[in-house]
């Protein structure tokens, strides 16, 4: 019995201790060239890699960002003017690779996405996003909507901080044309965040 407790004791001493070390890295230049290892805290259980490409007007701008996650979901998203793929994985420093930039190759299905002004317009999806998603949050007391494709792996994220309410649904232009408020960029940001940091 003292030996098996002995065993026991040793087994949590030794397990307790373990901790997932990841890529750091948020590079606003496109590159994770001379990226960091880092010891995740107590709680982050994946490493992620992510890319965002955000196109406004004429400007556009991909940021790569690597870190320790919680909760890890990898797919991508478009909401129109701001495409995202991340890549999750649960061993030591696996996230040394940059998610893909998202995919350009159309995959034949729609849904509606928001501009800040209506939810009217819609994106053209591509890869493996074959949901349409609908996120909803409140941001100085007002309500505001984001739109757009996602894939099925982030549609099952269900709980966002800040964020009310995430649906997904699978029709061609399934998730409605509502009109939003000028605090869109904020949710969109925030939405993003999640996938990132979490």
């Amino acid at each position: 019995m003292d030996l098996q407790l002995s065993v026991f004791l040793l087994f949590i001493l030794f397990t307790a201790g373990h901790s997932l070390d990841c890529y750091k890295c948020l590079s606003e230049t496109g590159s994770c060239a001379g990226q960091t290892a880092k010891t995740c805290p107590s709680g982050y259980s994946q490493c992620e890699s992510a890319t965002v490409i955000a196109q406004v007007g004429d400007i556009t701008s991909k940021v790569k960002a690597k870190d320790c996650s919680v909760a890890c979901q990898s797919g991508s998203m478009n909401l129109g003017i701001v495409k995202m793929t991340s890549s999750c994985c649960n061993t030591n420093q696996c996230n040394a690779q940059d998610a893909p930039d998202p995919s350009n190759i159309p995959n034949g299905k729609k849904c509606f996405s928001c501009d800040g002004q209506t939810c009217s317009k819609t994106v053209g999806c591509s890869g493996t996003e074959d949901r349409c998603i609908k996120a909803t949050g409140t941001f100085g007391g007002q309500s505001v909507v984001v739109k757009g494709c996602a894939s099925k792996s982030v549609c099952d994220a269900t709980s966002v901080s800040s964020v009310e309410g995430i649906s997904c649904c699978e029709g061609n232009l399934c998730n409605g044309a509502q009109s939003v408020t000028q605090s869109f960029l904020f949710l969109c940001g925030s939405l993003l965040s999640y996938f990132l940091m979490h």
